[in-house]
C-alpha cells in the first residue's frame, strides 16, 4: 500500500467535483478517480440554463470543466479511470484501478446514476437535440411544441404533467394498457386535457435529421405502425444507480440506490460518505447533487477531525440510530 489519502472520491459529477472543491479547500488534499465517464450526465447535455450563476445557461461538458477547473484550482488530484474493486472492511479503506491501489482515511461515493434508455438506433444520434432523459432540464427548449414521453410509472407520470406548462401537446406512451404509476399520479395524467394516452403501444425509433420532428411508435396489438410528430422525446423509465462495486458492503434500497443517514451523507461504513444521483431517488438535478457534494466533504471533514482528535473507529458502524 502507498501512501494514504485523507479523502478519496469516486466519481466526477456535480455532486464529486463539489465536493472535491470543499475538501481542497479544507486542506484534506483530495484525490478523485473520476471513472473514464468522467463530468457524469451533465457530458450529454448541450445546453444547461437552470443552474444558478449561468443567466445566459452553458452547455453540460463546459460547465463541467470549469467545476473541474476550480477543484484543481485548489489542488485537487484526479486519475482519470474506473475503479475496479475496494475494500471497506477495514481501515484505511482501499480501492483498485486495474492493480494500482489506493488508500483513504474517509472515501466519498459520487458514482451517479445512468438513465434508462430504450436502445432505438436514432436514441444516442439526437441525444440532446431533442431525445432526453429530463423534463425539468430539458423541457424548456420546448416550449409551445408537441412531445412525447415514454413510460408508465410515477416518473413519466411526473414528467409528463410537468410538461404540460409549456407544450403543445403531450403524448404518453406507453407499452401495456395501464399505467404502473400510483393511482393518484396515473388519475392526474388522464384529467389533464393536454395530455393523450398510447397505450399498447412501444416506440419503434426517433425520426427526424438535425433535430427530432416525430417518434415512431407500433401497436402491440396490430403491428400497425405511426409517426407521433414531436419535436421531442423525453424516456422516462427509470434510471439505474451506478452502485454495483458496492453491493454487500454499503446498505442500498431496493431499487440499488446507496442508503444515507437522513440529513446527512453518512453511509453504514463509518468514514464512507455518498453524495449525487447514487443517492438520490427524488430530484436528481445538479444542483442538488452539488449540495450533497457540499455536504459530504463537510461530512467527512468532521468525520476525520473527530477521529483525529481520538474518537473510536467504527468501521461498519456509519448509521447509527438517533
Amino acid at each position: 500500500m502507498g501512501d494514504v489519502n485523507e479523502v478519496l472520491i469516486i466519481g466526477s459529477g456535480p455532486a464529486g467535483l463539489t465536493a472535491a472543491i470543499y475538501a481542497a479547500r479544507a486542506g484534506l488534499d483530495p484525490l478523485v478517480i473520476e471513472g473514464y465517464g468522467a463530468g457524469g450526465q451533465l457530458m450529454n447535455t448541450t445546453d444547461v440554463e437552470n443552474y444558478p450563476g449561468f443567466p445566459d445557461g452553458v452547455e453540460g461538458p463546459e460547465m463541467m470543466q470549469l467545476f473541474r477547473r476550480q477543484a484543481e484550482r485548489f489542488g485537487t488530484r484526479f486519475i482519470t479511470a474506473d475503479v475496479t474493486r475496494i475494500d471497506f472492511a477495514e481501515h484505511p479503506f482501499r480501492v483498485w484501478v486495474g492493480d494500482d491501489e489506493h488508500a483513504g482515511d474517509a472515501v466519498i461515493v459520487s458514482t451517479g446514476a445512468s438513465a434508462k434508455w430504450l436502445g432505438l438506433p436514432g436514441e444516442q444520434r439526437m441525444m440532446g437535440r431533442g431525445v432526453s432523459a429530463c423534463a425539468t432540464c430539458d423541457g424548456f427548449f420546448f416550449k409551445d411544441k408537441p412531445v412525447v414521453v415514454v413510460g408508465g410509472g410515477d416518473t413519466a407520470m411526473e414528467e409528463a404533467l410537468f410538461l404540460t406548462r409549456m407544450c403543445e401537446s403531450v403524448t404518453v406512451v406507453h407499452r401495456r394498457d395501464g399505467f404502473r404509476a400510483s393511482s393518484i399520479m396515473a388519475q392526474r395524467v388522464l384529467a389533464n386535457p393536454t395530455i393523450t394516452v398510447r397505450w399498447n403501444a412501444v416506440v419503434e425509433d426517433v425520426e427526424g435529421d438535425q433535430v427530432v420532428t416525430g417518434v415512431k411508435v407500433r401497436d402491440v396489438d396490430t403491428g400497425a405502425e405511426s409517426v407521433i410528430p414531436a419535436a421531442a422525446m423525453f424516456v422516462a423509465i427509470g434510471h439505474q444507480p451506478n452502485t454495483a462495486l458496492f453491493e454487500g458492503v454499503l446498505d442500498m434500497d431496493a431499487e440499488g440506490y446507496l442508503s444515507t443517514r437522513s440529513g446527512t451523507t453518512r453511509t453504514n461504513v463509518a468514514g464512507v460518505f455518498a453524495c449525487g444521483d447514487v443517492q438520490d431517488t427524488v430530484y436528481r438535478q445538479a444542483v442538488t447533487a452539488a449540495g450533497t457534494g457540499c455536504m459530504a466533504a463537510i461530512d467527512a471533514e468532521r468525520w476525520l477531525e473527530a477521529r483525529g482528535a481520538g474518537a473510536p473507529d467504527h468501521v461498519g458502524a456509519g448509521a447509527p440510530a438517533d
